[in-house]
């Protein structure tokens, strides 16, 4: 302005810190017999992530929203960006060299590469298909396995393991800003990517979840077909008791990443039970389930079906589903009497 003076805020040049690669190779260096293959593999990921984040941005122009006319494997309809957020990740993964086995929701089998890479990777390359086309937040979602011997031909089998042998998962939300949830055994850890740079930088460490919330996060909608102990959860939770801090606040928005992200950080709960439309469950045990559960154990978090811990379920087949139940340690053991009938008000 012409007075020198501005309304705007000043110019704060960012400053810095750690770099996602920098995280995981101090992480590496520390491990006897490191060889930095792990390391470049999260590399391939956060590449796929960031060209996903870029297509994310630019959909509505680049003729990305929409349905493709085709169904995947769940029997559900495929979005344009569902598709390409999929090829990306299996081009990206494939190229890497160290991936014996992909697995992916969008896909009825896992792929087997033509050379014994020491890893697996299993994603859903974009969650929260529904709010595509409304700007709302969506995401990547994966986990990492190490193969049991990547001296032999890959075996699809091989992904099928509970995940207490997952050695890494994370998510990527696509929201006001692209940030990377990330553990690698050793707590969970927040990147923020400046689009700038097109570099993850390290913003919150050893992130902890509350152990007890205040929000909880259900489909309020499936009531009429919950269990009967679901049904009583849900009316303690919305009941007025101020001397246990409750009604609790509900949120709800429809993308697994999202309410899990928000429950990470704020505590409380999201729950997608078992209903009498989805007895099983409706969230894919291998692609979503098993990630989640063990971001939010190592963040000190509990994620159960409703009566044992995810990371227990051993998995028969690539598409299985399973009912969820996460966030934090009290608010998760509330959630577990109640539908185990050991609670009933």
């Amino acid at each position: 302005m012409s007075d020198g003076h501005s309304y705007l805020p000043p110019s704060v040049s960012p400053v810095h810190g750690t770099t996602l690669r920098d995280h995981v190779l101090a992480g590496m260096r520390a491990a006897p017999g490191a060889t930095g293959e792990f390391t470049s593999l999260l590399s391939h990921v956060s590449l796929g992530i960031r060209i996903i984040a870029s297509r994310v941005r630019s959909a509505g122009l680049a003729g990305l929203l929409g349905y493709t006319g085709e169904t995947n494997v769940q029997g559900e309809e495929v979005q344009k960006l569902d598709a390409y957020a999929n090829e990306v990740l299996v081009n990206v993964l494939e190229r890497s060299g160290h991936c014996g086995i992909i697995g992916s929701e969008e896909l009825e089998g896992a792929k087997t590469a033509g050379h014994p890479g020491k890893y697996i990777v299993l994603f859903d390359p974009l969650d929260g298909s529904s709010n595509i086309d409304l700007n709302v937040s969506i995401g990547t979602i994966f986990a990492v396995l190490r193969r049991q011997d990547p001296t032999s031909p890959p075996s699809v089998n091989e992904a099928l393991r509970p995940g207490r042998d997952v050695i890494a998962a994370g998510y990527a939300l696509y929201g006001p800003s692209t940030v990377l949830v990330l553990s690698t055994g050793h707590g969970v850890h927040v990147f923020t990517m400046d689009p700038n740079i097109g570099e993850f930088f390290l913003s919150q460490s050893n992130v902890r979840c509350p152990d007890k919330g205040s929000l909880y996060s259900v489909n309020e909608g499936n009531h009429a077909r919950w269990t009967d102990g679901v049904k009583k959860w849900n009316a303690w939770i919305k009941a007025e008791a101020p001397e246990e801090a409750r009604p609790y606040s509900h949120r709800y928005v429809g993308s697994l990443v999202a309410d899990a992200h928000r429950t990470l950080l704020k505590g409380g709960i999201f729950a997608y039970p078992a209903d009498k439309k989805s007895p099983k469950g409706k969230l894919r045990l291998l692609y979503e389930a098993n990630p989640m559960a063990f971001i939010f154990e190592q963040a000190g978090g509990a994620a159960i079906d409703g009566s044992r811990s995810i990371l227990d379920i051993v998995p028969g087949a690539l598409h299985d589903r399973t009912p969820l139940i996460l966030g934090s340690k009290y608010d998760v053991a509330t959630f577990q009497q109640f539908a185990t009938g050991q609670r009933t008000t």
